[in-house]
């Protein structure tokens, strides 16, 4: 496996930035039969009583705006420590390192 220079910690960027993503796809949206069945501590009386929790919370427009800056943020930290990565490991040389960056935010410009 190439890299290592940080200890893979830019995997977990991605993970920041896919939880963000599902926080974006879930706004406001109805919880699945298995999200409900996963909240033990509710019951069909608690959701007669708060038939608002059947649904995920619903942030604004404003802040779901943000989620998505704040996502491809995250995602272009992360590109730029996986090349950097590749680089400081040897594994990359000069040339390389910015065709493939270049390449890579080509990329993530297109998603």
């Amino acid at each position: 496996m190439s890299g290592g220079h940080w200890d893979y910690l830019q995997y977990r960027l991605t993970d920041v930035a896919e939880d963000i993503d599902k926080l974006i796809e879930k706004n406001g949206q109805p919880k699945t039969e298995e999200e409900l069945k996963e909240e033990r501590w509710c019951d069909d009386e608690w959701y007669e009583k708060y038939p608002e929790d059947k649904f995920h919370y619903k942030y604004s427009d404003e802040v779901i705006e943000q989620f998505k800056v704040s996502s491809m943020m995250i995602k272009k930290a992360q590109l730029y420590m996986h090349r950097m990565d590749w680089l400081l490991s040897g594994d990359d040389g000069d040339e390389s390192f910015l065709r493939r960056i270049d390449e890579d935010l080509k990329n993530l410009n297109h998603e």
